[in-house]
């Protein structure tokens, strides 16, 4: 899939922002062809230096892009040549999708194993043995907690990872 078709992508768009934020979005969404200085990138998209560089670092860190490095033989200066490449974006983003699916699971699961306790006047959960350790008292203002209920919130998880599981086409085995 070539660059322009994977950028008019809106999941792919939202991806890219997630990584490098709205600073480095016109450096993530403007990838030339071939080999670019982080120079020549902020010159051209009319960028600070430093936000084309964290942006470029960021999208390494992240397989997106690599660079060579070539010295220049009379100041001994280095420059580095970045080059894009979104081809695998795809593939991250379902292993992306697949780890949430699991840390969904895995905090559906803890929402069912446990029983929780509320305080209605700071905002603070607490698991039935904390709750117990307290009294069933707020540490923070001394209120009492109340038993809370979290069917909605774990209903809430088994609907997203459903989707999930279909956007994925991943069968459930029970374990």
């Amino acid at each position: 899939m070539a660059f322009e078709d994977l950028l008019e992508d809106p999941v792919i768009q939202k991806y890219l922002h997630e990584l490098v934020g709205p600073k480095g979005m016109p450096v993530a969404a403007a990838p030339p062809d071939g080999e670019v200085t982080d120079e020549e990138l902020a010159e051209e998209l009319g960028l600070e230096l430093n936000d084309v560089r964290r942006a470029l670092f960021i999208l390494y860190e992240n397989d997106l892009a690599s660079y060579r490095r070539l010295r220049d033989e009379d100041s001994g200066w280095l420059t580095y040549l970045w080059t894009f490449e979104y081809d695998e974006i795809p593939e991250k983003l379902e292993e992306e999708m697949h780890r949430l699916l699991d840390g969904l699971e895995e905090r559906r699961q803890y929402e069912r194993d446990n029983e929780f306790y509320l305080c209605e006047n700071c905002g603070i959960r607490f698991e039935f043995g904390e709750a117990m350790e307290f009294g069933f008292q707020c540490p923070e203002c001394g209120n009492q907690v109340e038993s809370m209920e979290n069917t909605r919130l774990v209903a809430a998880m088994e609907t997203r990872i459903e989707e999930l599981r279909d956007e994925l086409n991943v069968e459930h085995v029970e374990a």
